[in-house]
C-alpha cells in the first residue's frame, strides 16, 4: 500500500490499517511511503518481549529520525534502555540495536529519508 504524496487531514492514526513489517513482533501504521522505497513516515508498534537480537545490529543507507511515544526499548549493544520521550537521529551507516522490548511494549514515531531533513 502506498500513501506517497496524498493529503490527509487530522485523524486518529489507529484508524489506518495496522500492517505487518515482516519482522516478528513489529507492526506499523504507515502515514506516507515514498516511491523511492526508502522514504517512510510511520508509527511502529513493538509487542512486549519482541526481540531483534537474531538480526544483529542494524546498519542502513538512509537517515532515520525516531521518537519513542510510549514504552521503552533496550539496546543490547549499548546495554541501555531508552524510554518514552527519547529521540534518536541516525545517519547512514550508524550501527544501532539489536533491541529487546520490555513487558510494556514500545511505540515509536519514525521518519526515514535518503537525504537529511
Amino acid at each position: 500500500m502506498s500513501y506517497a504524496f496524498e493529503s490527509m487531514e487530522f485523524i486518529d492514526y489507529t484508524e489506518l490499517p495496522l500492517e505487518p513489517t515482516g519482522r516478528k513482533g513489529i507492526s506499523h501504521y504507515v502515514f506516507a511511503r515514498a516511491a523511492d522505497g526508502v522514504g517512510l513516515i510511520h508509527v511502529a508498534e513493538f509487542e512486549p518481549y519482541a526481540d531483534t537480537s537474531s538480526e544483529g545490529p542494524q546498519i542502513h543507507d538512509f537517515w532515520e529520525y525516531v521518537y519513542i511515544i510510549e514504552g521503552s526499548m533496550i539496546d543490547l549493544t549499548l546495554n541501555q534502555e531508552f524510554k518514552k520521550g527519547s529521540v534518536a537521529i541516525r545517519n547512514p551507516g550508524m550501527r544501532h540495536g539489536p533491541w529487546i522490548i520490555p513487558s510494556g511494549g514500545c511505540r515509536v514515531f519514525e521518519i526515514r529519508s535518503k537525504n537529511p531533513l
